[in-house]
């Protein structure tokens, strides 16, 4: 049975699924990415044929957008939720049962991070927190880079670089790596490492999927334009939905 793609990606909505996928990779010692599939990506996927080749080369990827769900679930008459990128982190780390390793970011952002993990699952204290040299996707020695993950042997590795970036970077890693599951969650290490001024939005705004909202008002210059060409693009996302819909 052919697969069912969502604005021609393949996105996995039921939790239990995408959980049972990435644990079965880490069982296995299957290397691979994950990436987290939001206005932002989904857009530049939309103009970049060579970016939506790179998110169909995941392992599997969730839709970190309650928005985009809802789109996609009226067109697709399905019920469909999101599953933020942020929510998945949180969660596996509060399993207290993956080797982890963190990559990417600012030397300041990592050392709040292990410090507020550590209280989570103290084993943290003893894991790998790694900042990258700045590069473009083309200048990383991505065999260094996994040569040093490698000698680690993680079961995950958290990827903090912003997308598209991050996702990039992903997919040119894997062919390197013995195993772990990469997961591009982009500035979830900033949520939870306490410093700077990039926050998760509060809770009510979570419980009413303002978290967009949030993320706007807090980094208009970054993330306003974003949204403003997820929106001129969706018009031609919907119809070229509907055409793969009927065609299918």
């Amino acid at each position: 049975m052919e697969e069912e793609l969502y604005f021609g990606v393949r996105l996995e909505f039921d939790k239990d699924k995408l959980d049972k996928t990435v644990f079965d990779a880490i069982r296995d010692g299957v290397p691979g990415y994950v990436c987290s599939v939001e206005s932002n990506n989904l857009t530049c996927a939309y103009r970049d044929p060579e970016f939506l080749k790179v998110l169909n080369g995941a392992l599997v990827n969730n839709c970190d957008g309650s928005v985009l769900a809802r789109i996609l679930g009226r067109l697709h008459k399905q019920d469909l939720s999101s599953y933020i990128g942020a929510d998945i982190f949180i969660k596996y780390i509060k399993m207290c049962r993956f080797r982890q390793f963190f990559l990417g970011n600012t030397p300041e952002v990592l050392a709040g991070l292990k410090a507020n993990l550590s209280r989570i699952d103290p084993s943290i204290e003893g894991m790998r927190f790694e900042t990258l040299p700045f590069a473009t996707v083309d200048g990383f020695d991505y065999q260094g880079i996994a040569d040093m993950i490698n000698k680690d042997a993680p079961d995950i590795v958290w990827v903090s670089l912003g997308a598209p970036k991050q996702e990039i970077f992903m997919s040119r890693l894997k062919p390197y790596l013995n195993r772990g599951v990469m997961f591009g969650f982009g500035a979830i290490f900033n949520f939870n490492a306490g410093v700077g001024d990039v926050k998760r939005a509060p809770a009510w705004m979570l419980k009413l999927h303002l978290e967009w909202l949030h993320r706007a008002l807090e980094q208009p210059k970054k993330n306003i334009p974003r949204y403003w060409r997820f929106v001129r693009s969706l018009p031609s996302l919907i119809r070229n939905e509907k055409k793969y819909l009927r065609n299918r």
